[in-house]
Formats: C-alpha cells, structure tokens, sequence
C-alpha cells in the first residue's frame, strides 16, 4: 500500500530546485501526497497549478504544522528539493526533528544522509520511526560489474538525455512510459536518480551515488533485469546531468554501457547557460548535441522542449521551428504531450522483431 506523505520544501517550491517535488506532484506510485510543505507565499494553493497550471488537489501548506491540522494521520515527510551539493539546509535540519517528534517517518534523497546526524538517529530511534537515505551507496556485495551481456538484448532502449540539469529528462521519460501504456504498449523507464525512486519506479539505481567502476554494471544490470522479469517492448533510460555540464558530465554511459541506439534530446531553447551560471559557460547547440550522439552510435529520433521561459504561444512557435530546422519531431510535453511520438515507437517495436 502506498504511504501517505508530506513534501517538504521549505521555500523552494516555486525553484528548480525542487524538482523532487515536483516529480511527486506530477505522480508517485510508492506515496500518496497529502501536502507540500512550503512557505506563506505559497500556502493554500494547488501545489498542480502552481507547478503548470493542472489541478491536483495537493494543497501546499505555510508548516508542519497546519499540515497536520489538515492530514494527522500522515506517516512520512519527503525531502522535496536537490541542493547545490546535496546538503540539508538548516532550516530544513528544524522541520525533520519536529516531524519525529509528532511520529513521522523521513525520507531523504540528498547525498547529506539523516544517518550521519546522531542528534536524527536518537530521536527517531526514541520515536520509533524510520530514516531512509536514498543516496546512500550500496555495499559492495550489492553492486555488479559490466558483463557484455546488454549487447545480447534485442528490446530497443532509448535514453532520454538533457543538454542540462533540472531540464525535464525525468518526466518526459515518465511521460512516454504512460503514453505508450494507454496505446497498450509495454514500456519500462530505469531510473537513475532518487525522485525515480520516490515515484515507484521499480528498476533502477542511484547514478551519482554509485562507484564509478560500478556505474556501467549498475546499468547493465537495471535494465537486463527488466528485459527479464518485465518482458517490456521498449526501455527507456533516464538521463543524468548533460554531455557537456561542467559540474557533473553525463550521459554517454548510457550509450555506451546501457547500449541505447536510440536517444530523446531534451533541451531548452531560452536557457543560455549550464545550470544558469554565465561563468560555467554557454550551452552548445542542439545540432553540436547531436553530432556527438550520433558519433557514439545512438540515434537521435526526437526532441523534447523545456519551454521554460515561454510563453505557449512562443513554445508553439519554437517546436514548429526546430521541427522545420532539424527534420525532426520535438515533443512540447507540457503543452502537447507526448503522444506524437507514439507512431516512431511503434515502427521501432515493429523493426525491431523482424
């Protein structure tokens, strides 16, 4: 059964950096969202609409408090946002220990762990609750080291990759998976970061907090084991990162080690910097993007648009010019869904068995 939980942002809802919540937002099957947890400013709003204008009947509270006015019965408070380094704000460090203190369970996807926090460990272990870190590594008897065995494998995998951070690679993967369940097509999405987890996706792993020589193994491992125990007629592989993001490069291992022939390019087109700072540089182009792809022996079937910055009318007008530019379809998934693309996943399925 699924839980119910609380999401905490404590301010940063309205930010990219609460992509975590976000994603819970838009759908989990591992919780059932009683609220997010925010700030004044934010407080009584539809945490749906205010995130792209869906209703989705999470109310977004100003504290703790008044959220368990509202849901006393609430079992665990979700770390809802990605910090520049992964470390739990103070601020936040005060919610946790009153959510102990009134009986809830914590989870936390930043690679600052509650287990390291012995003033955490004693009261939850007094309280009788649990502290679950996502990001914390596996043992080392857990891991797998890369076999060769995904060269065997004749399921087509696409990896959906971003030309940044916080760009929507995760929901357009999560988007596709849907869209193809509602044209009975059997599609899984690997994970390969902590809100994928939260969401209740059930293969996967935590890429940034695995051992490098592991990473390759991992992935291997994530997506054979679906092969095997899901029997799904396509795969797609949620990208980290970006190729080219100075902070924490990313993707060709799914390429190469998770061997996607296939790749979904995510970009966004008013987004001029990495990570929005000037002096990590400027994001190349989307046609220099490709080029690299496609040498690395992954094709590029379609792009998705972040239309951050966008007005819908602007976010129309740009898909239609990339469309006309690259000889490509360019999904505008909150806009238009990603329906469109059903036809090309078809064919590939269809070729793919021949």
């Amino acid at each position: 059964m699924k839980k119910t939980a609380f999401v905490l942002t404590n301010g940063m809802y309205a930010s990219s950096d609460a992509k975590t919540a976000h994603g819970l937002v838009r759908g989990t099957e591992r919780f059932f969202i009683n609220g997010v947890i925010d700030q004044e400013a934010t407080a009584g709003k539809d945490a749906g609409e205010l995130l792209d204008g869906v209703n989705r009947g999470i109310t977004i509270y100003a504290n703790l408090e008044t959220a368990l006015q509202a849901h006393p019965d609430t079992a665990v408070l979700v770390i809802g946002v990605a910090t520049v380094g992964g470390v739990l704000p103070a601020d936040m460090l005060v919610v946790i220990k009153a959510a102990i203190e009134k009986g809830l369970s914590i989870v936390n996807g930043l690679h600052d762990y509650l287990s390291d926090h012995a003033d955490i460990v004693e009261l939850a272990n007094n309280k009788g609750v649990s502290l679950t870190d996502i990001r914390k590594p596996k043992k080392r008897a857990d891991l797998h080291f890369f076999t060769g065995d995904i060269f065997k494998l004749s399921t087509p995998v696409i990896a959906v990759i971003g030309m940044d951070c916080a760009m929507g690679k995760r929901t357009t993967a999560r988007l596709l998976k849907e869209a193809c369940a509602q044209e009975q097509i059997k599609a899984e999405m690997i994970y390969t970061g902590q809100t994928g987890w939260l969401q209740g996706n059930q293969y996967g792993f935590v890429f940034d907090s695995t051992l490098n020589d592991f990473v390759s193994g991992e992935l291997e491992n994530a997506i054979l084991s679906c092969a095997r125990e899901a029997n799904p007629s396509i795969i797609f592989l949620e990208g980290q990162s970006a190729l080219r993001n100075p902070s924490g490069p990313c993707g060709l291992e799914f390429l190469i080690s998770g061997n996607a022939k296939y790749t979904i390019l995510v970009f966004a087109p008013k987004r001029i910097y990495f990570d929005n700072e000037p002096h990590w540089g400027k994001i190349p182009s989307v046609e220099s993007e490709m080029e690299i792809i496609e040498k690395f022996g992954s094709r590029v079937i379609a792009l998705a648009m972040n239309t951050e910055g966008c007005t819908h009318e602007e976010a129309l007008k740009l898909k239609s010019e990339y469309e006309e530019r690259l000889n490509l379809p360019v999904l505008a998934p909150l806009q238009k869904g990603v329906s469109e693309l059903i036809p090309v996943l078809q064919k590939m399925i269809v070729d793919g068995s021949k």
